[in-house]
C-alpha cells in the first residue's frame, strides 16, 4: 500500500505498558493464535481453549514497564494511518445513506487490556468490544499472523484492523445488538451459525473498506488485494481445525469456511455497496 504522508487517526488510546489481568477476548485473531500455539504445542484446539481459559481465572500477567520496539513504532503508525482510512471512507459511505459516521476508537495494548467488555489477553488477538465502541489490537499479532500462517503483507494487516472496524459498524446500524440478542436465546449450533454470519458481514465490510480506499486515495498495489484474500483463506475455519486437528467439525466453525470468508471479502472488494454484505436473509447453506 502507498501510505506516505497520509494523516493519522487521532482517535486512539496508547494503553502498552499500563498492565492488565489476561482473560478471554475474542476477534479474528483469536482463531489464528490458538492455531499458533496448537501447531508448536502439538496439542489440538480444544485443549488451547482450556489453556487460555485456565490462564484467564488464575489471573494472569502484567505488563508495566513496557519498551515498544522500532518496529512496533512502525506498526502503530501503519495501524493509525489504515484507522484514519476507515474513518474517511465510512464516513462517505454513511453520508450516501443520510446516516452519520461515529468512529471507534483505537486502543493499543501489549501483552494484556482491561476492556468494557471485560480483561482481555493479546493471546486471543484484536477484537472489538460493542460496550466502549472500542477496537483492541496487540501491535506484535501483526508478526504472529506471518510466522504462524504466512499471512503476511500490509494489505493483509489492513484487512484484520477494517475487519474489526466491520463490527463496530455492524453496532451502529443495529445488526451486532440484535444478533447477540438472538444468540442468547439459540442453542449452540445455531448460536454457531449466527456467528458466522456475523463474521462474514464484518469480512463484506472490510471489503467495502478496501474497495473505498482504493476509490479515494488510490494507495492499493499490485498484490495487495491478493494479500487480504490470503489471509482470509489461512483463517478460515475448516483450514485451521484441519491443519491443527487432521479433521473439521463444521457444527463448531464460528467465523466460517476457507471460501466462504474469502468469497464475502472479495465481493466487499469489487462492488463497495454497503447494501450487498446481507448474510441474514440467505440459507446458511448458501453463505
Amino acid at each position: 500500500m502507498k501510505l506516505t504522508g497520509r494523516r493519522e487517526s487521532s482517535n486512539f488510546e496508547d494503553r502498552r505498558g499500563k498492565g492488565g489481568k489476561i482473560a478471554v477476548g475474542g476477534g479474528i485473531g483469536a482463531i489464528i493464535i490458538a492455531a499458533l500455539f496448537t501447531l508448536l504445542g502439538g496439542g489440538n484446539a480444544g485443549d488451547v481453549v482450556q489453556q487460555v481459559i485456565n490462564t484467564a481465572q488464575q489471573g494472569g500477567a502484567q505488563t508495566e514497564n513496557y519498551t515498544p520496539t522500532a518496529q512496533e513504532e512502525q506498526f502503530k503508525t501503519f495501524a493509525l494511518q489504515i484507522l484514519a482510512s476507515t474513518e474517511d471512507v465510512w464516513e462517505k459511505k454513511f453520508r450516501e445513506v443520510g446516516l452519520t459516521y461515529e468512529p471507534p476508537k483505537l486502543v493499543i495494548f501489549h501483552g494484556a487490556v482491561q476492556s468494557a467488555c471485560g480483561n482481555a489477553s493479546s493471546a486471543m488477538g484484536p477484537f472489538y468490544c460493542s460496550a466502549d465502541k472500542c477496537v483492541y489490537l496487540d501491535l506484535d499479532f501483526f508478526n504472529e499472523m506471518e510466522r504462524s500462517l504466512g499471512a503476511k503483507g500490509d494489505f493483509a494487516c489492513a484487512y484484520v484492523i477494517a475487519h474489526e472496524v466491520g463490527h463496530h459498524v455492524q453496532n451502529l446500524l443495529g445488526t451486532l445488538g440484535k444478533a447477540h440478542s438472538q444468540m442468547s436465546r439459540q442453542n449452540e449450533v445455531d448460536k454457531n451459525q449466527t456467528s458466522v454470519r456475523i463474521e462474514l458481514q464484518a469480512d463484506y465490510y472490510a471489503g467495502i473498506w478496501g474497495h473505498g480506499e482504493q476509490q479515494m486515495f488510490g494507495s492499493i498495489e499490485a498484490g495487495d488485494f491478493e494479500e487480504a484474500i490470503n489471509a482470509a483463506q489461512k483463517i478460515g475455519d475448516d483450514y485451521l481445525q484441519k491443519r491443527a486437528q487432521g479433521t473439521v467439525s463444521p457444527e463448531s466453525f464460528t467465523h466460517g469456511t476457507s471460501a466462504q470468508r474469502m468469497r464475502w471479502l472479495k465481493k466487499g472488494l469489487q462492488n463497495g455497496d454497503l447494501r450487498g454484505g446481507d448474510t441474514w436473509s440467505v440459507s446458511y447453506s448458501s453463505l
